[in-house]
């Protein structure tokens, strides 16, 4: 492929860049607008192409091209690949509701982008500028006086009638005076080469999350391009929109402004993370907030902290089951009566799903003539709502050359569907939408349709010659507020692209997308989100809050964290010991049989290894993968990637890569040995190693490279408790069945202590029962050692109470004092040759372990105990 791309290169050598890629690049489909030649390729081109297919670059496309170089396009496969692994490394996911089990999928980003001329963004700026102005007043009257409704200007259907517009809220002024804050334009260029309107959305508009990493993937990948260029740049904007929310929020600049999410299962649930971490606020999850006083407060470890702002993604429906859908758990009960209280600013206000209708794009144009005396600068395709006698028969006839949308998209009660192109349907199938529009002709809402312009994107298939092939593609824009009634429009957006024989951009029906780069004739905004200097009297105020949900998320990352590395030295010692030289000792299989199923690594149903050593063996085996019937080592993989993926915001790219590149790769290689029905115990002790090299790199994120807050303690703590619940009931039952009796049941547990280099360094080959207490329980150096374990869970859990250095919390005074234990006391057989007196001081530490797990959940995460962390009344 290489020799081939070189000599298409050749052959192109006395071509300018901006020739070599006019030459590369395929024309677009008759009747489309062609972004990277600037004019439409008539409808009527055969074959053979016209002369407006073959027309050079527009200047901004030459631009690119010239900065990119003939050489560049060598290296096009090559950016590629870096793009599609930076992308993978920077865990840019979106999710499919569908594939519950693992849900994410790599974010698709296409290498070139959209280029946008000075000229043809001044039309989209100033249009979008108007529409927001009109939309935003068009909520205020019908939260209002409803004048529109009274004069005819908007039927009451669309509006009363729309189960988004929320009669709870009617009357209410937000604060700010703005009811929009974010609304977001999917505008298509058509033919003639003017932008036109396709929907709107204002409940909870995605892609500003995605558009910054668009942007953050391709300006890197061609530098030299964007900065030549005079792209226009993002933070301004950003900035503008949190100052604004800022300024408009109860506490003013003071504010504490939080991002709710419905949480990771949401499909772009990645860039509500990604969001939160970009602009500074707190990523909740409704069950993080609660109402007192009609006042809204965020769950922390240290109480209730307040909340004067929310931006929310989460649909209006589920905002508040008191008033709202009962049946959500998304949401908070009582936040609606606190944003009539006016206590909250909610961005965007309640209320606003009603403007997303595609019905209310026809009567947009007379309503802006009433409401700003202007007539509409960008106008929307030609939209017929169906509920009106017109406007149903001058749709019906001109059906195959529509979009059939629901006039209700996303509402309960109401006809569900997703958008149908006319020019797809039979004769037969049209003739059945019309008489259902006929029928019900309110729930329906009929659009012009238009070809999408094309714009160039590389392609590099394995059995084609590399070309810039043109794709369908759309462009989302947002407007943002960044004051009362005040709005600026996004320098650039979210282009979203088809396949080339399709005309919905949609992410979930597999479609792409590209950074759009918007030229400036004038100054580069060059504006950042960081703070030239903060005061030290502010430094304490700026400190992360950890939400209860988060802090539960980081206990349960730590115990499962802990629990795969124990289930992985469990399942290796095992294996090891099965295949050892001391496969005969009954006490050592019997330790070893307990020891699996308690830990779940087999059922209790198999039999132990003295009946049946190589069932026994093989069921070990099987069930590493399991991660559905046992609790084993691909069962704790998973549950470490779901606590990691609700806590993206806090998680380094790095941390989550590891997780992710743990599960995958133990659960493909599981497939992998097991496809040919022989999992050999060598191929699964190699999978053990290398997944326990990947839980050593975990471990490192975890100790090594987070900040040593509340949450990052909790982690820990979760880590000491499954390891010393662990530990002490391994000990327990081994000296229980009498297994370190022999050589090999001596070894198989300093080997699970992961003690073995340091017993031997000290005592050779020793298989001294008094030596192996002391580094196992009593070693204050072992950090596998009980002693250590249990003395640095108590200082953990002081210090999480706020204690003193001197002194314990209650929490962790109940944690066994290593100090107290004796080692002569300890190691000393009975008349009955059992360690009675360890046996008594191992089953109260592995007691104690999980009687600690259930308090810390009653103090720390469902707030149950009446501490002073509690945040009750």
């Amino acid at each position: 492929m290489e020799k081939q791309n070189n000599s298409l290169f050749e052959a192109q050598a006395q071509e300018s860049a901006s020739g070599l890629a006019s030459v590369l690049a395929r024309a677009a489909l008759p009747g489309h607008f062609d972004e990277l030649r600037g004019q439409a390729r008539p409808a009527d081109d055969g074959p053979l192409r016209s002369a407006a297919s073959q027309a050079p670059p527009t200047p901004e496309w030459s631009e690119f091209f010239e900065h990119l170089g003939r050489e560049g396009f060598n290296d096009l496969n090559r950016r590629t690949a870096q793009l599609q692994r930076q992308i993978r490394d920077n865990g840019v996911t979106y999710n499919l509701y569908a594939d519950a089990d693992n849900p994410q999928r790599p974010w698709s980003l296409d290498l070139f982008p959209l280029i946008v001329s000075p000229e043809s963004w001044q039309q989209v700026e100033a249009g979008v500028l108007q529409r927001v102005r009109v939309l935003d007043s068009v909520m205020a009257d019908m939260y209002g006086p409803q004048q529109l409704l009274a004069r005819g200007l908007l039927p009451p259907a669309l509006v009363q009638g729309h189960p988004g517009y929320l009669r709870s809220m009617h009357g209410v002024q937000p604060i700010g005076g703005t009811h929009l804050h974010i609304a977001a334009f999917d505008l298509a260029r058509g033919p003639d080469g003017n932008w036109w309107v396709v929907s709107q959305r204002t409940q909870a508009p995605s892609g500003l999350g995605y558009l910054l990493e668009n942007r953050l993937s391709i300006s890197r990948l061609f530098p030299q391009a964007f900065e030549a260029m005079h792209i226009q740049r993002l933070a301004a904007t950003y900035r503008a929109l949190i100052e604004g929310l800022k300024q408009m929020s109860p506490a003013g600049k003071d504010s504490h402004i939080a991002l709710l999410t419905p949480g990771p299962y949401n499909e772009t649930y990645f860039e509500h993370a990604y969001l939160a971490r970009y602009l500074g606020l707190t990523l909740v999850e409704g069950s993080d907030l609660t109402v007192r006083d009609q006042h809204l407060y965020l769950k922390t470890l240290k109480g209730l902290e307040p909340v004067h702002g929310l931006l929310k993604r989460l649909d209006d429906q589920y905002l508040d089951p008191l008033e709202l859908r009962p049946d959500s758990r998304l949401g908070v009960p009582g936040l609606l009566q606190v944003i009539r209280a006016g206590n909250v600013l909610v961005a965007n206000a309640p209320g606003s799903a009603f403007l997303e209708s595609p019905a209310l794009l026809g009567f947009l144009p007379a309503l802006s003539r009433h409401l700003l005396g202007e007539e509409l600068q960008l106008p929307a395709l030609p939209t017929w709502w169906c509920g009106e006698r017109a406007a149903l028969e001058s749709a019906l006839p001109d059906l195959a050359n529509c979009v059939i949308k629901p006039t209700y998209r996303g509402t309960a009660g109401h006809n569900a569907f997703e958008a149908v192109l006319g020019r797809n349907l039979s004769r037969r199938e049209l003739d059945e939408w019309a008489g259902r529009i006929v029928r019900q002709g309110d729930e329906y809402t009929v659009q012009a349709y238009l070809p999408l312009s094309q714009m160039p994107t590389w392609t590099n298939h394995p059995n084609h010659p590399p070309r810039i092939a043109p794709r369908s593609m759309m462009l989302r824009v947002f407007a943002v507020s960044d004051g009362p009634r005040s709005w600026r429009v996004l320098p650039g957006g979210l282009a979203r692209m088809v396949s080339m024989h399709d005309s919905i951009a949609s992410m979930q029906r597999g479609g792409s997308s590209a950074d759009a780069w918007v030229k400036t004739k004038g100054e580069v905004d060059r504006t950042t989100l960081l703070t030239p200097r903060i005061s030290p009297d502010t430094l304490t105020q700026r400190k992360r809050m950890v939400t209860s949900r988060a802090a539960e998320n980081l206990f349960w990352l730590g115990r499962y964290a802990e629990r795969t590395e124990n289930s992985i030295r469990l399942a290796r010692v095992i294996l090891e010991g099965l295949n050892g030289d001391d496969q005969s000792s009954a006490p050592l299989l019997s330790w070893m049989r307990n020891m699996a199923i308690y830990n779940g690594l087999v059922l209790p149903a198999v039999p132990s290894a003295v009946q049946a050593r190589r069932v026994f063996e093989r069921s070990l085996i099987a069930g590493l993968g399991n991660a559905s019937e046992v609790p084993s080592v691909g069962y704790n993989l998973r549950s470490i990637r779901h606590s990691g993926s609700a806590l993206r915001e806090r998680l380094s790219k790095e941390h989550w890569n590891v997780i992710v590149r743990a599960e995958e790769e133990f659960f493909d290689r599981c497939a992998e040995n097991t496809k040919d029905g022989d999992f050999s115990p060598l191929e699964a002790l190699r999978l053990l190693e290398d997944t326990s090299t990947h839980m050593a790199a975990m471990t490192g994120a975890q100790t090594d490279r987070m900040t040593r807050d509340d949450g990052w303690r909790l982690l820990s703590i979760g880590r000491h408790i499954e390891r010393l619940g662990f530990l002490s009931s391994a000990l327990l039952r081994g000296f229980q069945a009498g297994s370190m009796a022999s050589t090999g049941g001596f070894e198989a547990m300093i080997s699970l202590f992961d003690s073995s280099i340091t017993f031997h360094a000290q005592y050779q080959q020793s298989r001294d029962i008094t030596a192996l207490i002391d580094l196992l329980v009593l070693d204050r150096d072992n950090p596998r050692a009980l002693g250590w374990v249990a003395h640095t869970l108590r200082g953990r859990l002081a210090k999480l109470a706020g204690s003193a250095p001197t002194e314990l919390s209650p929490l962790a005074l109940t944690v066994v004092n290593p100090s107290a234990w004796d080692l002569h006391e300890i190691s000393q057989p009975d008349a009955e040759g059992r360690y009675s007196a360890l046996e008594e001081l191992l089953d109260q530490t592995s007691d104690c372990a999980y009687n600690i797990s259930d308090e810390i959940g009653s103090v720390y995460f469902t707030h149950s105990r009446d501490l002073k962390q509690s945040v009750g009344a």
